[in-house]
């Protein structure tokens, strides 16, 4: 198995409601979308958004409800452009879980829980290389 992941599916209580939240932080979605799937297209993989009863069936899991055990993260350039990240999920109907602050390992971040649940960490991490594309390098491991 090659060391990588392709996509991500967002199991979610409403798909016209989450589609809404994403294109209003300013994802674009994908032409495949349609009223049941969203896709939108994240760098070099892909996030999708499921029925989240639809995607405990096809994963074969129970769902127990509450937190998964994922958190998401979206690298940004900069402390104040992650503040400006959690600032723009707030306004499009996010609540802050932890503002934007230096973190115990010499970055920066905060982190914002979408409407359905799913947490997403924005950091600025000065160790790690961050592409124009958005693709990220470990240290070490060369350019994306």
């Amino acid at each position: 198995m090659e060391q990588r992941v392709s996509l991500i599916t967002l199991g979610v209580a409403d798909v016209a409601r989450s589609r809404v939240f994403y294109e209003t932080l300013g994802w674009t979605t994908s032409a495949a979308a349609d009223a049941e799937v969203v896709f939108f297209q994240a760098a070099g993989m892909v996030v999708a958004l499921w029925s989240r009863a639809r995607l405990a069936e096809d994963t074969a899991v129970e769902d127990r409800g509450g937190w998964g055990g994922i958190t998401l993260a979206h690298n940004v350039r900069s402390p104040a452009e992650a503040d400006a990240v959690l600032a723009e999920a707030e306004a499009a109907g996010a609540t802050i879980a932890r503002p934007g602050a230096e973190t115990f390992w010499g970055g920066y971040s905060g982190v914002f829980v979408d409407p359905d649940g799913h947490a997403w960490e924005v950091a600025h991490n000065p160790y790690w290389t961050l592409a124009d594309d958005g693709s990220i390098s470990l240290p070490g491991q060369g350019e994306p």
